[in-house]
């Protein structure tokens, strides 16, 4: 039997580990308490504030991936703290089983921001898609339909059926058999999905940009086809608009930047649109939106969540929201994003060597690579050319986020600076040019 004082000076010991300020004690605790279901870079963080953030041993970095989209306003933006305390000071959490104000308020203000319909909340973008999902199977339960056509290289969430209806068969290896209902086409073909289309269809669902996918904005044509189509075939028309939504293409969702000044778009209106990453700037919150001839379709005890829109949740969503208004973000994304874009595709002219494309909207941008075989430096090395190059950003400061083997994406927050721009870019382009 232990005695007091070995039990006080093991949990001196356990206190003392799990305080660690140093990566390898950090990443000692990772590996004997965390599963490993994540490929991590080797930096563990200790702070943000704005674009920036500081790693354990005091090295700061220019995040331009903001938590893959997640961070609109940055890292610890003083508006957001000064709402979580004070909402946590009056109410957390309902149930659902009740009213609160501020869900119906943010619902109100969403909807506004789209077109009338309502919304479901929930906490991540994959339940969002579930929702979308079992939104589907409602509408055509009657008729027998069940079945969702998606596209290859979309992305919609890491839950069974998420993955049964992304199209990369990497985030299906060892799951199998997946979800029945779901089947890909290629992306941007309309007479592609117009052919795969069954008696048991009821549903298409696209991004309008494929983010994991390597940063692809859908075609207005497209979009605009997918809508015709769906209404003559009585399907619904699914957004994911998950990380290419929320102001970061430079409207609220990115289909409507897309199908800007495009003849035929101003009655563009999709069936249902999901929602989650910046939505709360970084308090874990999804959401989905159903337009108003579907609106009703799930009914009490058809569809639920217990942390779904509560009122701690839907404040700092509420101030999030109230900041890229007043600040006038999405224009920002749109500026900024254009000035981005416009040097990065001047840069990729200059190393064709090293530089495929550049593409994307607003502040959602993809840097595709040529072959990692086609670059000297890349050779003999395991892993994938934006791997490595994302690696190489790192070292100058700078963080992105890879897309598959080719592409890095720049994902950085809704407010950031052009001094952190040219930050950003000046690093891209020493990297690019050691490379070449």
């Amino acid at each position: 039997m232990k005695t007091a004082k070995a039990r006080t000076q093991k949990s001196k010991k356990t206190k003392k580990a799990a305080s660690c300020d140093s990566f390898p004690g950090v990443k000692a605790l990772f590996d004997q308490y965390v599963v490993p279901s994540y490929g991590r870079f080797e930096i563990a963080f200790a702070r943000g504030s704005g674009s920036h953030l500081w790693d354990v041993n005091g090295n700061r970095y220019l995040d331009m991936g903001s938590g893959i989209a997640v961070c609109a306003l940055g890292h610890a933006h003083p508006e957001i703290a000064e709402t979580l305390r004070d909402q946590a000071m009056r109410l957390v959490h309902v149930s659902n089983l009740y009213y609160h104000e501020w869900q119906g308020r943010l619902a109100q203000k969403l909807v506004g921001h789209l077109s009338p319909g309502k919304v479901f909340f929930c906490n991540s973008g994959a339940e969002a898609n579930e929702g979308l999902f079992k939104l589907a199977r409602r509408f055509g339960h009657d008729e027998g339909r069940f079945e969702i056509l998606t596209t290859f290289n979309s992305f919609h969430g890491r839950t069974l059926a998420g993955i049964s209806a992304t199209g990369q068969e990497k985030v299906k290896k060892g799951f199998e058999p997946m979800v029945a209902g779901f089947r890909h086409v290629p992306f941007n073909d309309l007479q592609a999905m117009r052919d795969a289309i069954s008696p048991a269809t009821v549903a298409i669902m696209i991004e309008g940009v494929q983010g994991e996918g390597g940063v692809t904005p859908a075609k207005p044509e497209y979009l605009l086809g997918l809508r015709q189509l769906c209404d003559e075939r009585g399907l619904l028309l699914l957004m994911d608009g998950v990380q290419c939504g929320y102001f970061r293409t430079g409207r609220f969702q990115s289909y409507q930047r897309l199908l800007e000044n495009v003849t035929g778009a101003d009655t563009f209106v999709p069936d249902g649109v999901s929602m989650a990453k910046s939505i709360a700037g970084g308090f874990p919150m999804g959401a989905f939106w159903v337009r108003d001839r579907h609106a009703d379709l799930l009914g009490p005890g058809q569809h639920a969540s217990t942390f779904g829109g509560t009122p701690l949740a839907c404040a700092v969503a509420l101030k999030v929201l109230d900041v890229v208004e007043r600040d006038r973000l999405a224009d920002n994304a749109r500026q900024l994003g254009g000035q981005i874009m416009d040097e990065l595709k001047n840069l990729a002219q200059r190393y064709p060597n090293v530089l495929r494309e550049v593409r994307g909207l607003g502040l959602m941008i993809g840097i595709e690579l040529v072959d990692k075989q086609s670059i000297p430096a890349f050779a003999g090395e395991t892993k994938s050319a934006a791997a490595l190059f994302v690696a190489r950003l790192q070292q100058a400061g700078v963080l992105t986020v890879p897309a598959g083997t080719q592409v890095v994406r720049l994902l950085p927050p809704l407010n950031l600076k052009p001094a952190d721009a040219e930050e950003a870019l000046s690093a891209i382009k020493r990297v690019v040019k050691s490379l070449a």
